[in-house]
């Protein structure tokens, strides 16, 4: 801010303060786990920095992931690795996570490890997920990767689940692992593009996989066309494959300021809902019920997805005169 005709910096004692709190922030959060149930030591990750402070610091650009897309260093740090201590290798930038060669380089011995949850594992959003499932639904999982999701979802009752994953890596581990179970079925798949027909399932189930294919983008607030082009793509295929009444679930980290205007397109032709679980840190759960329409609110988000970007605000400059008397105009 401006006072006294001079501009007033954060103290470098500031900015270390801050960076020191962040830290600690961090380290907490980490030994917390606060996506998971219990607690546990913190678990290493190769970037120490607490994320909100990367962009700070060093000569070399950071790995640019936007809230809107929370995959990354801190999104590992929230997820729920089974027993594992450590966390598998990251890839070099943020962007990477939207490559299938990231995935299947990461998902090799998938068969043998424990399972790695984003956002929480079922028993953290259980309470609000099965009040809208039924025991004959025929149910989809996109980007299913080691996660025991579905195969909770058949203990839990739900016997018609098919999962996919465009990694044939985690798709052949995930068959193996579960072999015994024969009516769970596992396909390779891009969700962009799915090979079922029309009408096929009652419920449609995604967590972080949008985030996945979003990681890489700049600016939260203004996604690039390429990824709202992205979700476009995945929701239309979402769509096209609920038959009518069905719903879809997207469990995330993205808050509704950044996921909403994707889901609020009139054209999915379904309705919107909005609840948060966890405990210490909040995730989102979107329910999308095809048939029912959406609000004028929501309408008026979703157009904001079409909008340019607003220009820049233009700087202020402070002219100086030599007939104007800045001591007079100081206030104190």
């Amino acid at each position: 801010m401006i006072q006294s005709g001079r501009c007033n910096f954060p103290s470098r004692r500031i900015l270390e303060g801050a960076l020191s709190l962040g830290r600690k922030f961090h380290v907490f959060m980490l030994s917390n786990r606060i996506c998971g149930a219990e607690t546990q030591r913190p678990r290493l990750l190769r970037h120490s920095t607490p994320p909100f402070l990367l962009a700070t610091q060093g000569s070399q650009a950071p790995p640019k992931c936007a809230a809107d897309c929370p995959i990354g260093p801190a999104a590992e740090s929230m997820a729920s690795p089974g027993v594992s201590e450590f966390l598998p290798e990251l890839p070099e930038q943020n962007c990477g996570y939207r490559d299938v060669q990231y995935w299947d380089q990461r998902y090799q011995g998938a068969a043998d490890s424990a399972p790695y949850e984003w956002f929480g594992d079922f028993a953290s959003f259980r309470a609000l997920l099965e009040p809208e499932l039924r025991p004959e639904d025929r149910i989809l999982v996109l980007g299913c990767g080691n996660s025991a999701l579905s195969y909770e979802l058949f203990l839990g009752g739900f016997l018609d689940v098919t999962s996919v994953d465009y990694s044939s890596v985690v798709v052949a581990a995930m068959r193996a692992r579960y072999a015994h179970v024969p009516k769970l079925r596992w396909e390779t798949m891009d969700v962009r593009a799915l090979g079922f027909p029309s009408g096929s399932f009652d419920v449609v189930l995604e967590k972080g996989t949008l985030d996945a294919l979003l990681a890489g983008e700049r600016d939260p607030w203004t996604v690039s066309s390429e990824g709202v082009h992205t979700v476009d793509q995945v929701l239309s295929e979402v769509s096209r494959v609920l038959v009518p009444g069905g719903r879809f679930i997207s469990l995330t980290s993205a808050a509704p300021h950044f996921r909403t205007r994707h889901y609020a397109q009139a054209r999915y032709g379904w309705s919107l809902r909005h609840a948060t679980y966890g405990n210490g840190f909040h995730f989102h759960l979107y329910l999308m019920h095809k048939g029912k329409e959406l609000s004028v609110a929501q309408l008026a988000l979703g157009t904001q997805i079409l909008s340019p970007p607003r220009p820049p605000t233009s700087p202020c400059f402070i002219q100086d005169s030599d007939n104007e008397d800045f001591l007079s105009a100081i206030q104190l």
